[in-house]
Parts: structure tokens; sequence; C-alpha cells
């Protein structure tokens, strides 16, 4: 397996907690972390492997540090590349938006060429909608720290075992 590079902000707790599980589970050696706050478009575009952390902020919207950073690498291809998203959400707080970000940050990827890989299962969700939502399936590994935390660990798990399978 490549390098992959897991990119998320370095300041965000719940998301530095769930790089740690996915770190242990896929092997610290195969995982190279970068500071979406901090990097350059060379950064970027240097892995075929990508992970990338997509919380879903307000009313479905991109954090601020990817809204910023997209635009340097909004004209570059992503053929040839890989990229697995998981992100956090609120079923409750936000059930007509739920992980939006997923949905934002998969779209922006198709549209230059990359591949989705780690799609996830909408079972045992509870919410109005998804832009992250296709078919029966997220975009992305979907987590709800705040309603479903007992379910994070084993959702984790079988995510990184399917990635296992769909990185190359």
């Amino acid at each position: 397996m490549n390098k992959i590079g897991l990119f998320y902000s370095f300041n965000t707790v719940k998301t530095k907690q769930q790089v740690n599980k996915i770190k242990k589970s896929l092997g610290e050696d195969n995982i190279e972390e970068k500071n979406v706050e901090e990097i350059t478009q060379e950064e970027f575009n240097k892995y075929k492997n990508y992970i990338l952390a997509i919380p879903t902020w307000f009313d479905g919207e991109l954090p601020n540090y990817w809204d910023e950073f997209l635009p340097a690498i909004e004209d570059d291809s992503f053929k040839g590349k890989t990229f697995a998203l998981f992100g956090g959400g609120d079923q409750k707080g936000y059930p007509e938006n739920f992980v939006d970000g997923l949905g934002l940050m998969a779209d922006f990827i198709e549209k230059r060429g990359g591949k989705i890989v780690g799609l996830t299962s909408t079972e045992g969700y509870q919410f109005e909608s998804s832009k992250a939502q296709r078919g029966d399936k997220f975009v992305g590994l979907a987590l709800d720290i705040e309603n479903q935390a007992a379910l994070t660990e084993e959702r984790v798990s079988k995510w990184v075992e399917q990635l296992k399978k769909e990185f190359k």
C-alpha cells in the first residue's frame, strides 16, 4: 500500500481522537498526517491515497479551513488518486443536513477525476437528508459523537478494514 496522506485540522479535538483510532488500525507507518490549515497545493498533491477529515459545520457547511484551501486545488486533476472521507455530524441537532460536508467534498473530488472509496451504510442513523447520501450509502464514514458515541469504535474499525482492501 502506498503512503496515505491523512489531512485534518490539528486544532480539532474530536477529529484527532478518530485520527488516532484510524492510525492505530491502519498502521502508523502507512500514514503521513498533514494539518489542512497549513498545507500547500504541492504538499496536498504528492499522494496517491488520501484520507480527509471533513466535519460538517453549522447548517451543512465545510469547515473554514477547507473552504479556504479548496480554491488552491480547484484546477488540479485527481485522476488516478483515491480518497476516503470521514467526518462528524449531529443527526439530532441538524437532521436536515447530517454530514453534508462529506457530500460537498466528494462532489469536489469527483469533479476533478478522483475516486471515492470507503462508502458506508446509512443503516443505524436517523436523519432527514444528507448531501453525503447516495442511495443507501454515505460517501464516507459518518460519525455522530454527540448521539452515537458508543458506536464509533466499531464503525471506525469496520471502515478501516474496508479501506485496507480498497486502497492500492
